[in-house]
């Protein structure tokens, strides 16, 4: 088993047909066909499942990937970054939609300034999208709000911040001090998309006390979400920094939920079996000093 046959494994299982991997390699089918195969006999395990001319991976093959990325990966930056590795290279970061608007920037900001020669990538999506970046080596570092709870991800707290429920100024239950999980159940709920934490942390809660979440908005945007708020369209449950600005310009209220215990854990996480690079490691050393 040698690197060219995970290289070649990897194209297979994202392409999930022979043909269009082998375009990508530029080899003959025949030779894309024969290395799968050497690498099944290696290791005893079936890798593919052919069904309707589309190759899909067994559980051998699923196991197998992530891995085969992390091996290739490393051994490509090895033999493109090793002179550089520890002063200069790029950081791959990704925030989720909150973090990337209330804490991502500031970081960015300070980093480039401290280290001009180190290039920061950054992908602003949900905690769903970038926990499966994390384990596909998508990306190397990842501000989060309630880390993960998968044992290949290493997740380090960075300090926390609060759901509540967000509407206009004018609207009936804008009187109450707090709200209810009952309440919230029977309004008209802006929320965001599916995959995101504020949405998971908000149906996890509902279910717990028998109460079903049927959005009448979703939206990969808070801003959008605030905006309807302010228009009376509904109520929304976002992270309280995100609204707080709103709130103070007096064209929305902000209610905490019950108790008041909504509150998330902002972590910053990685891969465990990833080799953090100096640079990596000068991030997740920013993001600490912030926290503190």
């Amino acid at each position: 088993m040698t690197l060219r046959h995970l290289r070649i494994f990897a194209e297979v299982y994202r392409a999930g047909n022979v043909t269009r991997a082998a375009e990508v390699l530029h080899m003959t089918q025949p030779a894309v066909t024969r290395a799968v195969q050497e690498l099944e006999q290696h290791y005893g395990v079936r890798l593919f499942e052919r069904m309707y001319r589309h190759l899909s991976p067994t559980e051998g093959g699923r196991r197998l990937y992530p891995q085969a990325v992390h091996l290739l990966d490393a051994f490509d930056r090895m033999e493109t970054g090793l002179r550089d590795w520890d002063s200069l290279g790029v950081v791959r970061v990704g925030a989720t939609v909150t973090l990337g608007g209330a804490l991502l920037p500031g970081l960015a900001r300070q980093f480039a300034a401290q280290y001009p020669g180190i290039e920061l990538q950054v992908t602003v999506a949900n905690g769903g999208s970038l926990t499966a970046a994390l384990c596909e080596n998508r990306l190397d570092l990842a501000l989060l709000e309630n880390g993960p709870s998968l044992p290949e991800l290493h997740c380090e707290q960075l300090g926390t911040d609060r759901l509540c429920v967000v509407l206009a100024p004018t609207h009936p239950l804008a009187a109450q001090s707090s709200l209810t999980l009952e309440q919230l159940a029977a309004a008209p709920l802006l929320v965001r998309e599916p995959g995101s934490t504020a949405r998971a942390v908000l149906e996890n809660a509902l279910a717990a006390q028998g109460l079903a979440l049927h959005p009448a908005w979703e939206s990969v945007s808070t801003e959008a979400l605030l905006q309807a708020a302010a228009e009376g369209l509904g109520v929304a449950v976002l992270p309280e920094q995100r609204a707080q600005p709103a709130a103070q310009g007096g064209r929305i209220c902000l209610r905490p939920i019950g108790d008041g215990a909504f509150v998330r854990r902002r972590v910053i996480a990685w891969h465990r079996e990833k080799y953090l690079t100096a640079s990596m490691q000068r991030f997740i050393d920013l993001c600490r000093a912030q926290a503190r």
